[in-house]
């Protein structure tokens, strides 16, 4: 919902820290996969109950994110990088339930349940409206950058989070907050497919 407001910043910010990295010849591959494995740390670290460590780390992984970008536009984006880039991004994030699951599986599971559903929702319609829009040669106005065709939401990136914030620096709300955000997810999904089904004639 505020990804397309915030980008322009975030790009600025990431192109600027990322002049640094390319010179000691930094890849932007190399950075994804790097992110990736700190983000993953998250899961064992929120599991044990160290839950600001798993901030810590979940906020480094979204650090990545942005700087792989910032040097896949120094080096020439590939087709490569940016199916690594969302394939392991989707996979993270499936992460974060899981290790809240793990910490307190009585009062978590269930809700984690939930969430997992709706990262399913909205990572489905996201992809397979990315696939199509490429076939049409569709490109995003907002993101024109981006790998893939970016396709908005009540839940993207910037709430998604936010959200994990909240239940890093609040565990005790990891129930309710995730049986909400897995519903505002399943709202994104319902309007990706009626955005799709639209568009996609």
């Amino acid at each position: 919902m505020f990804d397309a407001k915030l980008h322009p910043l975030s790009r600025a910010l990431a192109d600027r820290a990322a002049a640094p990295l390319a010179r000691v010849r930094m890849s932007a591959m190399g950075m994804t996969i790097a992110g990736f494995l700190i983000g993953l740390a998250a899961l064992p670290a929120i599991a044990t109950g160290h839950y600001k460590t798993g901030l810590a780390l979940i906020l480094i992984n979204r650090l990545a994110d942005a700087l792989d970008g910032a040097l896949a536009r120094r080096e020439g984006p590939t087709d490569r990088g940016a199916f690594l880039d969302a394939s392991l991004d989707f996979l993270f994030y499936g992460s974060v339930p899981l290790a809240f699951a793990l910490a307190n599986t009585q009062a978590n599971a269930l809700a984690a349940c939930f969430l997992l559903l709706g990262f399913i929702g909205t990572g489905s319609s996201f992809l397979a409206f990315a696939s199509l829009a490429a076939k049409r040669g569709l490109e995003a106005q907002n993101f024109p950058q981006k790998g893939i065709y970016y396709l908005g939401g009540l839940t993207e990136g910037a709430e998604t989070i936010a959200f994990f914030g909240l239940i890093c620096l609040w565990p005790q709300s990891f129930p309710w907050a995730a049986c909400l955000f897995a519903s505002l997810c399943l709202i994104t999904t319902a309007l990706r497919w009626n955005w799709g089904l639209r568009i996609l004639t």
